[in-house]
């Protein structure tokens, strides 16, 4: 099943309750939670505080995705902030399958991303440890960028790995997805 997760970034700041009802209103399932450390990627984006005050709305479950170093140092400060899922990249940590507990044991949905150059391979000793596998179609930190179109296959062999292995995670593809292309990632 096809879900939408809606992106905070491209939110009106000034306006921001009323563009979180919105994206609930338009048909969104989570609202997409970028958190950038302008370290593992060049700019810096929401923190805690945002998080805490638009998850208190309660308007759609927050899929945080953590672009910073080290993200086991502030999982669970941002589970207790409302967060629903969290993403971390394979890349920003040394002990992936540590942190994917921690965030398990917090109640939260564990996430793996992917940048595109990182190859599937990554996720395959943490099979079972995941509930997301978040494949990053464009290089993160930066907005209105193209889908690199290799990520299609990246999206299509993790299918199948996670199929052969018998597990069952969700595929996330962030970055230059949008009606051109969104029926093309939903059959790869």
């Amino acid at each position: 099943m096809t879900k939408i997760s809606a992106s905070l970034l491209a939110a009106d700041f000034l306006n921001l309750e009323k563009e979180v009802l919105r994206m609930k209103d338009a048909g969104a399932d989570y609202l997409h939670y970028d958190v950038m450390d302008g370290s593992f990627v060049p700019n810096i984006s929401f923190g805690m505080g945002i998080l805490k005050q638009v998850s208190a709305l309660k308007a759609l479950d927050m899929d945080v995705h953590l672009m910073i170093e080290q993200p086991e140092r502030h999982i669970e400060a941002f589970a207790e902030c409302g967060a629903h899922i969290i993403t971390v990249h394979a890349e920003a940590t040394r002990h992936l399958h540590r942190v994917l507990t921690q965030i398990r044991s917090l109640g939260c949905l564990a996430g793996v991303s992917l940048n595109p150059a990182t190859g599937e391979e990554a996720l395959k000793y943490v099979l079972g440890e995941f509930d997301l596998a978040l494949i990053m179609s464009v290089n993160p930190g930066f907005g209105g960028q193209k889908l690199i179109p290799a990520t299609l296959n990246k999206v299509a062999a993790i299918r199948k790995m996670l199929k052969e292995a018998q597990v069952s995670a969700r595929i996330e593809v962030d970055g230059g997805v949008g009606a051109d292309n969104a029926q093309t990632l939903v059959r790869q």
